[in-house]
């Protein structure tokens, strides 16, 4: 049986919502020394994307070394008590993951992030940015959508 996505894109020629915070967030982007925490958000939610995320020495050095890789389009949300949303983006204004613990889901955070995102890439020049989900993976898509996200396309997931 084939998984199927949807590749979801947001104009960003027009004015974009701000982003609204939940509680006592700060945003940074990624450094060496936050790679721990990130990777773990990421492993966190990877069931939830369909997605696989490998070991954190594997995982790190891929994504740095990646052509598209630029720290300032890693995004992170923490608060007191540590990473808690991690938006991970290439630099064809594409959004790779958008990650949120589990503690912190049904917050408002990966609302705001993902409109702080679209900010970043609009201020970058960008005039549209993507990304895939899978088709049943409901909740994500109805947070993108209600990001002003639109259909583009569907595809079946490779099975890498």
């Amino acid at each position: 049986m084939s998984a199927f996505f949807q590749l979801l894109r947001r104009d960003l020629t027009g004015s974009l919502p701000a982003p609204q915070w939940p509680g006592d967030i700060l945003l940074d982007h990624y450094r060496a020394e936050l790679a721990p925490a990130i990777h773990s958000v990421l492993c966190l939610t990877q069931g939830q994307g369909g997605g696989h995320v490998a070991n954190l020495e594997k995982w790190q050095h891929q994504f740095v070394t990646d052509a598209e890789f630029d720290p300032t389009l890693c995004l992170v949300a923490s608060n007191g008590t540590g990473v808690l949303g991690v938006a991970q983006c290439w630099t064809s204004a594409f959004i790779k993951n958008l990650s949120i613990h589990p503690c912190a889901q049904g917050q408002g955070l990966g609302r705001a992030l993902l409109l702080h995102t679209f900010q970043v890439f609009k201020q970058r020049g960008e005039p549209y940015v993507d990304l895939k989900v899978l088709e049943s993976n409901l909740r994500a898509r109805q947070l993108y959508e209600s990001a002003g996200m639109k259909f583009v396309l569907r595809g079946v997931v490779s099975e890498a």
